[in-house]
């Protein structure tokens, strides 16, 4: 399975990564207080798409 990810923080989304890097990055990015979120290629590309409008998930 070759499913990329992307990385969505307050400056945009990355390129398309593996999913070994993307929780790499998650974890560098939580460590130096960056607020960070791992979404699919195709959500990042709809992301993207609608003029990086990300809402934020939430659960109760």
């Amino acid at each position: 399975m070759n499913q990329k990810f992307m990385i969505r923080t307050e400056n945009g989304l990355s390129d398309p990564i593996t999913r070994e890097e993307a929780l790499k990055r998650v974890k560098e990015y939580a460590h130096q207080g960056v607020e960070a979120y791992i979404v699919s290629e195709d959500e990042g590309q709809r992301i993207k798409a609608a003029g990086n409008k990300f809402n934020k998930p939430t659960w109760s």
